[in-house]
C-alpha cells in the first residue's frame, strides 16, 4: 500500500468501517513506513483538534476604554518607546540563538556523519517526538498513566540546551501561542536528541576469558547452558554501521548459539537429546575441539498449550527513535498475528510511571491488541521496576496451569527513575520468578543500551535475552523461532565436564564466562541455571590440549605453595589410567513445573578425527567462535584469521535454509573491509 494511499490518512482518523479497517491494519503491521505515517498524522491531528477547541474558548473581548487608552499620554511618552525597545530585543536575541544553533548543529552533524552524508540527513533521522507517554486506548477501565514531565527540563539541564516547552498536548491554559509552542518544542527535542544519541552511555559487563585450566588439579568444569543470542545481533549491528564492537559485546557463547545446528532430536522420554563430537582443533593444529550439542524436542504449533503473554513495554523518552519503540511495536505485531483464540495478551506500559494499556484480551480479538499498541508513544523516564512489578501481577492473576506464562520485556534497560540498582533489579526478578511466569528480553537501541542490566534480568528470571537491530530479527525471535522463545521446556539445565587427567593435560572452555559455576552447584537443586525452549540447539566448545603435547598452556601458571595439612599430590586413578575415555559429560535439569533435578551422563572417547573431516555444523561452529576470538583479540585465537574464518563458514554452510550462514560469511568480509580501512 502506498503511503499516498487515502485509506491510510482515513485509518489514523478513525473513519474506516469493518473489514476494511482490519485489512488496513494488517498491511501497515508489514511496513514501518506506514506505521509512521499513521503515527504522524494522528498527532498532527490530536494538535490541530486541540488547538482549534482551545481557540474556540478564548475570546478576545474588545476594550469599552480604547479610546481612553489612545489618548492616554503615559502610552506615547514612556510605555510606547520601551514596548519598541522590547521587541527590537526579543528579535535580536531569537536571531543570535537561530544562529548559534544551527552552527552548532552542523559542527554536531559534521563531527558524526561522514563527509559524503548531508547534515539534513543527521536532523531528519531523529524525528517528530509525541509529547503523551501513552494515548488514549479502546479497552475500557484503564489505569491513569502520569508521564514523568521533569524528564525533558532535567536532560535540558545536564546538556546545556533550552528544554522544550510544555506545547500544546500538555496540560495548561489555552492561548494563541500555541502554534509556536508546537515549533519550539519540536526544535528543542530535535537538539536534546541529537545530544543523547552523542553521549553514549552504553553498558557491558567486563569478561575476563575463560584460562587452560590443568585436567589433573582441576578436573570438573561446571556451567549454566545459555540460549541467548543477544550479543551476536548486537554485534552485527555495530559492523553494518560502519564500527568495530566493544570488546566486551562480544560473548562467543551467544554468537555460536545465535544459529541452529542439525542434531537430532531425542527418541525417548528426555526434553532434549545430547550430543558430543570430536576433532581437530583448527587454530592450534596439536590441540583438540570438542564440541556439546543439546537440541530440545521439537513442539507442533498446533500441540503448543494456551499462552498467558503480557508485553512490558518501555515507553520513555529514550525509546523515540524509529529502531526503538517503532521497531518493539512492529515486533509485537508480528508476534500477535500468530496468536489464537486460546492465547491471551495484556500490555504494560512504563515510563515515569507504569500503567495498563491492554487488560488480557484473547488472541482472536486482534484489532483490539493491534489498536492498543498503535496508541502507544514514548516521552518521560524510565521506571522499570514498578513495570516489570504490574506486568507479573498481571501475569499471575491469568495464570494458565500447564500453559505458557510469559513477561515479554521490551526496552533499552535504561532505568532512571525509581528502583535503577542493578542489584535490587536482579533481586526484584528473582523474587518475582518464584510465581512460575518465564522471562523474554527484547532489547533495542544504541547509544545507551544498558545490555549489563538486560543480561542479568534474564539469568534470574528464568528467560531469553534477544537483541533486534531490524524487523528481520524481530522475525526471527518471535514467528520463526515462536516455540523455542516462549515455550521452556527444561529449567536450570547445568553441564559437568569431567576431563581424564590420564588423557587430557588441560583444557579451556570457549565462552560461557558469565555462566560458569562451583563445582558444588551441579547437583545444588537450589542453585539457579538457564532454560531451554522448544527445539532450541545449544552448542559449547571446549579447546582440549591431549598429554604428551609440547606446549601446554596450563603450565604457564605458577604452581601454588606446598600444602601443610593435606598433599598437593593428585596422582591419576587405575580406572583413569586404563580408560580410553577422554572425558564424560553429565547434565541436570529440571521439568519447568517441578523443583527436582534428572540427570543425563554421557562417555565420550576421542578418535582422532582431523578437523578436515568433521561434521559441517562442528566447522561453521569453529568459525564463529574463531571470529568472536578476533574481534575480542583474545590471546587464545591462536593462528586463525578472517581468511581462514571464511574457509570453515563456507565449508559449514551447509543448507541454510534462513540465510543465517550467509549472512555470517557476508559480516567476516565486512569486518576484514573495516580492519583494511
Amino acid at each position: 500500500m502506498n503511503i499516498d494511499d487515502p485509506r491510510l490518512t482515513a485509518f489514523a482518523l478513525g473513519e474506516l468501517d469493518e473489514p476494511e479497517r482490519s485489512t488496513v491494519a494488517r498491511v501497515i503491521t508489514e511496513s514501518p513506513e506506514a506505521q509512521r505515517f499513521v503515527d504522524e498524522t494522528r498527532e498532527l491531528a490530536s494538535a490541530l483538534k486541540k488547538e482549534f477547541a482551545a481557540e474556540l474558548k478564548t475570546e478576545k473581548p474588545v476594550s469599552a476604554n480604547l479610546i481612553d487608552i489612545r489618548d492616554d499620554p503615559w502610552l506615547w511618552s514612556i510605555a510606547r518607546p520601551l514596548a519598541i525597545a522590547a521587541v527590537i530585543a526579543v528579535c535580536a536575541l531569537i536571531t543570535g540563538v537561530a544562529i548559534f544553533s544551527t552552527q552548532h548543529q552542523k559542527e554536531i552533524a559534521t563531527a558524526r556523519l561522514p563527509a559524503a552524508h548531508p547534515v539534513e540527513a543527521e536532523v531528519e533521522s531523529v524525528g517528530e517526538p509525541s509529547s503523551p507517554v501513552l494515548a488514549q486506548t479502546t479497552p475500557p477501565a484503564q489505569p491513569e498513566f502520569h508521564e514523568d514531565a521533569s524528564a525533558p527540563a532535567k536532560w535540558a539541564r545536564q546538556f546545556g540546551i533550552k528544554a522544550p516547552s510544555a506545547g500544546p498536548l500538555a496540560k495548561g491554559k489555552p492561548g494563541s501561542s500555541r502554534s509556536v509552542d508546537i515549533a519550539q518544542q519540536s526544535y528543542a527535542r530535535r537538539d536534546l536528541a541529537t545530544y543523547r544519541q552523542d553521549f553514549n552511555t552504553a553498558a557491558y559487563d567486563h569478561i575476563v576469558e575463560n584460562p587452560f585450566l590443568d585436567a589433573s588439579s582441576n578436573p570438573l568444569s561446571t556451567f549454566s547452558i545459555d540460549v541467548d543470542t543477544a550479543s551476536y545481533s548486537n554485534i552485527r549491528r555495530f559492523i553494518n554501521e560502519g564500527s568495530l564492537p566493544p570488546k566486551d559485546a562480544v560473548r562467543v557463547e551467544e554468537m555460536i548459539n545465535y544459529f541452529i545446528y542439525d542434531y537430532a532430536q531425542p527418541t525417548d522420554e528426555k526434553p532434549f537429546a545430547v550430543h558430543v563430537d570430536v576433532a581437530g582443533c583448527p587454530w592450534e593444529v596439536s590441540h583438540r575441539l570438542v564440541r556439546i550439542g543439546l537440541k530440545g524436542k521439537e513442539i507442533a504449533t498446533d500441540k503448543r498449550g494456551p499462552s498467558n503473554l503480557v508485553f512490558l513495554l518501555d515507553v520513555s523518552g529514550s525509546m523515540m527513535p524509529p529502531e526503538r519503540l517503532p521497531l518493539v511495536k512492529q515486533a509485537m505485531r508480528l508476534l500477535v498475528e500468530k496468536l489464537t483464540e486460546n492465547d491471551r495478551v495484556a500490555i504494560v506500559v512504563y515510563a515515569g510511571a507504569s500503567g495498563l494499556a491492554l487488560p488480557s484480551t484473547t488472541g482472536d480479538h486482534k484489532e483490539q491488541i493491534l489498536e492498543a499498541l498503535e496508541n502507544l508513544q514514548a516521552g518521560g523516564s524510565t521506571n522499570g521496576a514498578e513495570g516489570i512489578q504490574l506486568a507479573y501481577k498481571i501475569a499471575a492473576a491469568n495464570f494458565i496451569k500447564g500453559g505458557v506464562n510469559r513477561v515479554i520485556l521490551a526496552s533499552d534497560g535504561d532505568f532512571n527513575v525509581g528502583v535503577t540498582s542493578q542489584g535490587d533489579l536482579i533481586r526484584l526478578i528473582e523474587e518475582e520468578a518464584k510465581s512460575g511466569v518465564f522471562l523474554s528480553v527484547l532489547g533495542v537501541g544504541t547509544d545507551n543500551l544498558k545490555d549489563s542490566t538486560m543480561q542479568k534480568l534474564v539469568d534470574k528470571g528464568n528467560g531469553n535475552y534477544a537483541y533486534l537491530d531490524s524487523p528481520d530479527e524481530a522475525r526471527k525471535a518471535l514467528v520463526q523461532q515462536m516455540n523455542g522463545t516462549l515455550m521452556t521446556i527444561a529449567k536450570d539445565v547445568k553441564i559437568q565436564v569431567e576431563f581424564n587427567p590420564a588423557r587430557v593435560a588441560s583444557y579451556r572452555l570457549i565462552g560461557y564466562e558469565k555462566r560458569m559455576l562451583r563445582k558444588g552447584d551441579f547437583n545444588n537443586d537450589k542453585v539457579d541455571a538457564g532454560e531451554i525452549g522448544a527445539g532450541h540447539t545449544v552448542t559449547a566448545l571446549y579447546e582440549v590440549v591431549p598429554v604428551g603435547t609440547a606446549n601446554n598452556p596450563a603450565t604457564s601458571v605458577p604452581p601454588v605453595d606446598l600444602l601443610k595439612y593435606s598433599s598437593n599430590d593428585r596422582s591419576t586413578s587405575a580406572r583413569s589410567t586404563s580408560s580410553n575415555e577422554m572425558l564424560t559429560v553429565k547434565l541436570r535439569y529440571k521439568k519447568p513445573d517441578e523443583d527436582k533435578s534428572e540427570s543425563v551422563e554421557r562417555a565420550v572417547t576421542d578418535t582422532n578425527e582431523g578437523f578436515e573431516s568433521a561434521p559441517i555444523d562442528l566447522k561453521f561452529a569453529a568459525a564463529v567462535a574463531e571470529f568472536g576470538m578476533i574481534l575480542r583479540d583474545s590471546e587464545y585465537k591462536g593462528n586463525g584469521t578472517l581468511d581462514t574464518v571464511l574457509e570453515w563458514a563456507r565449508e559449514g554452510k551447509g543448507n541454510d535454509a534462513n540465510g543465517y550462514r550467509a549472512g555470517f560469511i557476508e559480516l567476516v568480509r565486512k569486518t576484514q573491509a573495516l580492519k583494511k580501512s
